[in-house]
């Protein structure tokens, strides 16, 4: 009971610290913003809301001004269960990426940083 307290209260302080440290957006013209908001419209972050991986993965969207679907794969079941069942294990940050019909789960926080980062970052 004491070390599930403690983890809420360090993940409530994570998410505090985001907020309060949290980086600039990527300033894009209106038109390269609707460019990369159709080319991220494939992509999902799969995600636990205080996870400290998550939290970093999320800063990188928030940098790169990049409006992904979120899914909370800890209080949504049926996100869980895709995420289990397609991506192939439980474990997050996990992001989704649909190209040409065709899904690829990518994890680790460093390699969906890395991805997003390559394919954005420059638009």
């Amino acid at each position: 009971m004491l070390l599930k307290a403690l983890r809420i209260g360090l993940g409530q302080l994570i998410i505090l610290i985001d907020f309060l440290t949290r980086p600039r957006q990527l300033k894009r013209s209106a038109e390269a913003q609707a460019q990369v908001e159709r080319e991220a419209a494939g992509l999902a972050l799969y995600q636990f809301h205080a996870c400290p991986f998550c939290v970093k993965t999320r800063r990188t969207l928030h940098r790169l001004n990049l409006p992904l679907a979120l899914r909370d794969a800890k209080n949504d079941s049926s996100h869980r269960q895709a995420l289990l069942e397609q991506g192939g294990k439980l474990q997050v940050p996990c992001l989704r990426i649909e190209e040409q019909g065709e899904s690829r789960w990518l994890y680790e926080s460093k390699a969906i940083s890395a991805y997003l980062n390559e394919r954005f970052a420059a638009q």
